[in-house]
């Protein structure tokens, strides 16, 4: 089954652009358009599609507080959300991030990536623009946040080293071939990540090693 997706861009002419670049991929597609945020909302929830791909910056309500209501820690349902935007350094992505997106793409990205994030955000997994993964993590890491949480229980070496390799933007495959394990055990390994450091998907996890300083160790 295709994945649907709605596209949310106060531009028409970019919302037209991402439907056609969308459409026209196979296993993909647009279901809905919104102009701004509260559409997409609105939107969201009657379709309840399978992604949904938001500008950063819309009237009404932005991308940030849309994501936040859609997939943010209170949701009971989440939707998946994948963010694009114009701006690598905008300095509202860590906040989009933080309010529960689970990708953040520029518009430059290309379909293959573009086709790629939406796919990723489809099966549970995240994707971050691999030019300004590092960058711009590190910026907001280091501004003085506060202090990251310490996992439950101590990770073990190896879920140190799928720690590193997941903050690099490594998929499943990519880390099981990097590692010399299988991929049942990487995804075991990720899905004990996420309990013990206590986040809901990759992007968390990418975020916390970076804060952590766990990234490039």
């Amino acid at each position: 089954m295709s994945v649907r997706v709605i596209v949310a861009d106060d531009q028409e002419i970019v919302r037209t652009g991402l439907t056609m670049m969308l459409d026209a991929q196979p296993g993909i597609e647009v279901v809905g358009e919104a102009e701004d945020g509260r559409q997409a909302v609105e939107l969201a929830g009657r379709l309840r599609p399978d992604v949904c791909l938001f500008d950063i910056r819309m009237p009404v309500l932005d991308g940030i507080e849309a994501t936040r209501l859609l997939a943010g820690p209170e949701v009971a349902d989440p939707l998946a959300v994948v963010i694009i935007t114009t701006f690598d350094l905008d300095e509202y992505v860590y906040a989009a991030l933080r309010a529960g997106a689970r990708g953040f793409l520029l518009k430059n990205a290309g379909t293959q990536l573009l086709s790629q994030a939406v796919h990723a955000a489809a099966a549970g997994d995240a994707l971050i623009a691999p030019s300004v993964t590092a960058r711009l993590l590190n910026a907001f890491a280091s501004t003085g946040r506060a202090k990251p949480r310490q996992p439950i229980e101590p990770l073990t070496d190896r879920e140190e080293q799928v720690l590193r390799t997941v903050a690099r933007g490594r998929t499943n495959a990519e880390i099981a071939a990097e590692l010399y394990i299988t991929l049942s055990t990487v995804k075991t390994h990720v899905a004990s990540l996420m309990a013990k450091i206590g986040v809901r998907n990759r992007v968390e996890i990418v975020m916390w090693a970076y804060e952590t300083g766990r990234a490039g160790s």
